[in-house]
């Protein structure tokens, strides 16, 4: 990971700053590392009102509005005025926290990011009308390096940001947020496993997907949906490349294959310490979906007997899925004797 790049968690801190100051910030990274995600985020927990704009498919008179006239009967005259609409109109009412998210905005056209720099920089629209003081911008971009249509951006509109920063994809994040999001504890443990397909990702111009934590949330909710096993090569490997699919069904071979967490549990001191690192991955993943009150007192005697970072892995999961378990008598003992692992 580059020095001057920003995991999630990192710029969901940098956000967490930014919003409630209403300072703007552009966001760099390549297609499916999770910017939309992060800044979702962070506007929740600035307790604050997300208005995606997408600049690609956005028109440069947008961002000052509607142009029309109309004859003033009293004044005798021809009127003409700009009128604001859609997420314009929204801009300027606000009357709590809103985060205006300039989505791709590196793909727009020049005279498009021209139009924008008003509302970035003075918080006027083109006539002049100010933009409410709740609003916060925050934009974001592909690379363009990507080959997602991003042919620059205009330096003018570049300084309207009080800084630019570029998302990195970090495995702990990626794996925190899957853990909460259902997806599948063998596509957790592999990525583990293999941290370096969680981001593989090699622009091309022909119809096929690479690893990147987009996609490889994708395998997980085809997984989820519980197709049929002579399927599982061609979808995944159409979403997220044919490496990623050989190795991960190879992983999944394992997996379907590991001593029985029940049983485990049942006699944890003897229950089988596989010492392949895949087969730990994968069994370490599957015991932390067993975590609960009432097993994480054998969870841990089990946990005493693996390698320092496999016991560690599995109960920082068992954490992170039952979070009660912290005041079990099992867990205090286990977290006194592995202190040192867990600074």
């Amino acid at each position: 990971m580059s020095e001057i790049a920003l995991n999630p968690k990192q710029l969901e801190t940098l956000l967490a700053t930014m919003i409630p100051a209403r300072e703007p910030v552009l966001i760099q990274g390549a297609p499916g590392t999770g910017k939309t995600d992060v800044v979702n985020h962070a506007t929740a927990q600035a307790e604050a009102t997300l208005l995606p704009v997408y600049c690609a498919t956005s028109d440069p008179t947008d961002p000052k509005g509607l142009g029309a006239t109309w004859f003033d009967t009293e004044a005798n005259q021809q009127l003409a005025d700009f009128i604001p609409f859609g997420f314009l109109k929204q801009l300027i009412s606000a009357q709590k926290p809103l985060v205006c998210f300039l989505d791709d905005v590196g793909g727009a056209a020049p005279a498009v990011q021209l139009s924008f720099m008003n509302l970035v920089l003075a918080r006027q629209t083109g006539d002049g009308t100010p933009i409410s003081p709740f609003v916060t911008f925050i934009a974001a971009t592909n690379r363009r390096q990507d080959r997602a249509g991003v042919t620059g951006m205009l330096e003018p509109f570049k300084s309207r940001f009080t800084t630019i920063v570029e998302l990195q994809p970090d495995l702990d994040s990626w794996c925190n947020w899957a853990l909460s999001n259902n997806m599948p504890t063998e596509l957790i443990s592999f990525v583990r496993f293999r941290p370096n397909l969680l981001h593989d990702f090699k622009p091309s111009p022909d119809l096929f997907n690479s690893p990147c934590p987009r996609t490889v949330a994708n395998v997980g909710r085809i997984l989820n949906l519980g197709i049929a096993q002579e399927l599982e090569y061609p979808v995944i490997a159409g979403a997220a490349g044919e490496a990623f699919a050989a190795e991960f069904l190879g992983f999944l071979r394992i997996c379907r294959n590991l001593p029985n967490p029940d049983a485990i549990l049942m006699n944890p001191q003897a229950g089988e310490v596989p010492t392949d690192p895949a087969t730990l991955y994968a069994l370490c993943g599957s015991l932390a979906r067993k975590a609960s009150d009432n097993t994480i007192d054998r969870l841990a005697e089990y946990c005493d007997r693996l390698p320092a970072e496999f016991s560690v892995l599995l109960m920082r999961d068992a954490v992170k899925l039952a979070p009660t378990v912290t005041s079990s008598r099992g867990f205090v003992r286990w977290a006194s004797v592995h202190s040192s692992l867990l600074i």
